[in-house]
């Protein structure tokens, strides 16, 4: 491994994959998401993790946003289930861990832990507010935890996963490009021309670019998987310079947990081998739960996290400068600003019409009015 590139976080990734048969052990269904969480694991994604969280680990991170250990983490990761089924899996030891119908890999179990959800959601969310959809996803949840180390034997491959590539792929692929700075590019969202001009403002201060969609489970009015993938294929087949951007999708579930998220986020990037990551206003965040910076300012809290934050300001279209532009670089004011949100575009796909050329790539803008489905609806 070349000295240049950043040491994944708790200083070795972890590798989970197994090629072993194990059908003479009982096995166990999980969810889709706990699987991709799993995979993660086992992949190196969300290295130093070895497995689903014991209570140690799980506390800590509750009360401090550290492992035990005092590694920075700050999202639980946890494999939620009923109290019998807890219960059987402690007794087993091993199990096989299946979703839905296919067997992927085995769960050494070490402990089985109630929790209150109360303490989690305050803790992670800053609210028990059951409209935060984070807060309502962990309020369904099964009242038992199940801790122990995961190894995968078999992974995930379909359609929506052709761009997923894993940390030791990623390191490998910047380390043949000869990048020294990885800035990554965290976005569950279709591209317009305003993230285009932020993503090229950072490929002129960094080696390269690394473009990695969260692909998993979202709120409603979210944009869907497959339509993020094809918008940004498209972008960076056009706008972009191939030699010096990466792209790749992340599979995990949309927490919605502001700063704490904000974290977690840098972490897997700082796993895929990037050195910067790009953290914008309210990343994250959903509706006004977390004040517009907060996602920003948790990083002084960790100076120990190593991998660089890097914040700009909003980018708009100014009609004065014609150009687009920042708070930092423009004078002029409200008036002249054009911005693009995620309501507008809904508003668009309602109603037909097609944002100017300035605003939004007409290629997303194509792939937006001809997608049959363009939002999560349940």
């Amino acid at each position: 491994m070349a000295p240049s590139l950043i040491l994944p976080h708790g200083g070795k990734l972890i590798n989970k994959y197994i090629e072993k048969n194990y059908d003479d052990l009982k096995t166990f269904e999980v969810s889709s998401d706990i699987r991709n969480d799993a995979e993660n694991i086992a992949t190196g994604v969300f290295s130093p993790l070895e497995g689903f969280m014991i209570q140690e680990d799980f506390l800590n991170v509750l009360k401090e946003g550290r492992l035990s250990n005092s590694i920075p983490w700050t999202i639980p990761i946890v494999l939620d289930t009923e109290k019998e089924i807890a219960k059987q899996m402690k007794e087993l030891r091993v199990v096989v861990l299946c979703s839905g119908g296919e067997k992927f890999g085995i769960m050494n179990v070490e402990e089985i832990y109630g929790y209150e959800k109360e303490n989690v959601a305050n803790a992670v969310y800053g609210t028990t507010d059951v409209n935060h959809p984070g807060v309502n996803r962990l309020f369904k949840m099964k009242e038992f935890l199940v801790g122990g180390g995961v190894e995968i034997f078999h992974l995930k491959k379909n359609e929506i996963q052709k761009f997923r590539m894993h940390p030791s792929e990623t390191r490998s692929e910047i380390v043949g490009r000869g990048w020294k700075t990885v800035v990554g590019f965290q976005t569950r969202n279709v591209p317009h021309v305003a993230h285009e001009m932020l993503q090229k403002a950072a490929l002129n201060l960094y080696d390269g670019l690394f473009v990695n969609p969260l692909i998993g489970k979202k709120k409603i009015g979210d944009f869907t998987d497959s339509l993020i993938i094809n918008a940004y294929e498209s972008l960076i087949m056009n706008y972009f310079p191939k030699n010096r951007v990466l792209f790749s999708t992340t599979h995990t579930t949309m927490r919605y947990a502001g700063p704490r998220e904000a974290i977690h986020h840098a972490i897997m990037r700082k796993n895929f081998g990037c050195t910067h990551f790009i953290v914008g206003r309210d990343h994250a965040g959903v509706g006004n739960y977390y004040p517009p910076f907060a996602a920003q300012e948790i990083f002084n809290e960790y100076p120990d996290l190593d991998i660089i934050p890097v914040i700009f300001p909003s980018f708009y279209f100014c009609k004065k400068c014609i150009s687009y532009a920042n708070d930092k670089t423009c004078p002029h004011g409200v008036e002249s600003k054009e911005e693009l949100s995620g309501t507008m575009i809904r508003q668009m796909v309602n109603s037909g019409k097609i944002p100017e050329k300035h605003l939004m790539r007409p290629e997303i803008s194509e792939l937006i009015l001809k997608s049959e489905k363009p939002f999560v609806v349940e």
